[in-house]
């Protein structure tokens, strides 16, 4: 671009999710000035539709859970049911405070905001509210949307993810079709509200992305809980009448339920944003790349959800923050997709960082793994959790190397996973690791027990 070409802005910001509003906030900081565009509210699906109203319902699930076991460590309580509202309004509030905290840092910050669809009309200038827009760069971070399913159609009583947060829904019996992540943390929260929950996937375990040992340990505490899980199974019709909806699968099984959440994934929202018009390669609705999120479009750059890889809030924060340190000339360093830490916060939660066992196959050949049972942690006993954490090591017990994966099953999983991500991330040594002092009692022992015992040298487990 000449330099004598008019700009609006050093920063076009298209989308106002985690991983746009991150990239504005960090410009700003970096002393650029920044556009911002949003069609709908700051936060983007994350803080409105996703992460944050589906954990605040979780963890009305959880209490609800305690009040069902109460009695059983001599607390006198029962549960006797939801209060839907009151369930809406407590999610809500959350949100709305969430909100408008971001806000007030967007606005602190003396970032512009428009509101309004924007659509790249020409080099680096976007098209909103009956305007234009151009700044030295663009950033595309427009994010994803429910993915629908050929052949099924969304009513009242078959719905998304979305319509599920923005209703106070509590049904009797449901079918989650999907088990992936959206589709489990969405039967946890169901069956610990009282409902008879069935999940179709058609895969043959449940959350396919993780480890093979974390798919069987969360299948293992739904099956307890009563959550019916059929894997291998397709979809071959769905009728909705007025009173509820009947699925028939490729099994030859029939379910009956209230409502059917379909939860298949989420697609990236690049359509419509002219991206394609203007020479921009997409794959499969994924905008491509190279590894310092640059398009092909000079000056554009595509991050979070956008770009293929795991759909991760944090992933999105980190985008957004590499990009403007990028512009800023800062030089700064990616991360990998497999050292963002993924969670999965159904109950019992699923929390994992690197490699599962078969991708450390094919890339190591030789690995040592070992799992770690909670059986053996006291502050795991007190919770009454079942789980464990699984180490990947590469190398053999002649030959160690660094560790490549750690994944978790058990209750407050996510909160153990951050000193996991470091181990893998800087490659170190169980041995070195094991060193390291953990508190006791608390569930972050295990890992440091896990540690131990991958090095050869385990405390409380067998050899």
């Amino acid at each position: 671009m000449s330099t004598k070409e008019r700009t609006d802005s050093d920063l076009v910001v298209l989308g106002g999710g985690p991983a746009g509003y991150s990239a504005a906030l960090r410009a700003s900081q970096l002393g650029l000035s920044v556009t911002l565009i949003e069609a709908d509210k700051i936060g983007g699906t994350c803080l409105h539709r996703g992460c944050i109203p589906t954990k605040a319902l979780l963890h009305v699930a959880e209490v609800a859970d305690a009040a069902r076991r109460s009695e059983a460590i001599g607390v006198l309580s029962s549960f006797t049911g939801i209060d839907a509202v009151k369930v809406g309004e407590f999610r809500d509030n959350i949100v709305a405070r969430l909100y408008q905290g971001v806000t007030s840092l967007i606005k602190s910050a003396g970032v512009e905001v428009i509101s309004g669809n924007g659509r790249l009309v020409g080099p680096r200038t976007i098209a909103v509210a009956g305007r234009t827009v151009t700044g030295r760069f663009v950033v595309i971070a427009t994010g994803a949307t429910s993915k629908t399913i050929p052949g099924i159609e969304l009513g009242p009583r078959i719905i998304t993810s979305d319509l599920a947060l923005q209703t106070s829904i509590s049904p009797r019996r449901a079918i989650v079709l999907g088990g992936g992540v959206i589709g489990v943390e969405f039967a946890s929260i169901w069956a610990s509200f009282g409902a008879e929950v069935t999940i179709i996937e058609a895969l043959p375990r449940l959350v396919a992305s993780e480890d093979t040992w974390s798919s069987t340990q969360l299948e293992r505490a739904f099956k307890r809980r009563g959550i019916a899980v059929h894997t291998e199974a397709k979809v071959d019709s769905v009728q909705e009448s007025s009173s509820g909806v009947t699925i028939d699968l490729s099994t030859g099984n029939s379910v009956e339920a209230d409502v059917l959440l379909v939860a298949a994934g989420r697609v990236p929202r690049s359509v419509g944003l002219g991206l394609e018009e203007h020479g921009a390669r997409l794959d499969r609705g994924f905008v491509a790349t190279d590894d310092r999120l640059r398009t092909n479009i000079e000056g554009v750059y595509a991050l979070g959800d956008l770009v293929a890889g795991p759909q991760l809030a944090h992933r999105g924060f980190q985008h957004g923050i590499f990009v403007a340190e990028e512009i800023a000339g800062r030089h700064p360093v990616g991360v990998p997709d497999h050292l963002f830490p993924r969670v999965t916060y159904s109950h019992p939660e699923i929390a994992s960082v690197g490699l599962d066992e078969a991708s450390a196959r094919r890339t190591y050949g030789d690995i040592t793994t070992g799992v770690y049972d909670f059986a053996g942690n006291g502050k795991s006993q007190i919770l009454r959790t079942a789980g464990g954490i699984k180490v990947i090591q590469a190398g053999t017990a002649a030959s160690p190397g660094p560790v490549v994966g750690v994944h978790m099953v058990g209750e407050r999983a996510s909160e153990l996973i951050g000193e996991a991500q470091m181990t893998v991330a800087w490659e170190a040594l169980p041995e070195e690791v094991a060193h390291f002092i953990h508190a006791h009692p608390t569930q972050n022992e295990a890992f440091g027990e896990a540690m131990l015992a991958i090095a050869g040298r385990p405390l409380h487990s067998h050899r």
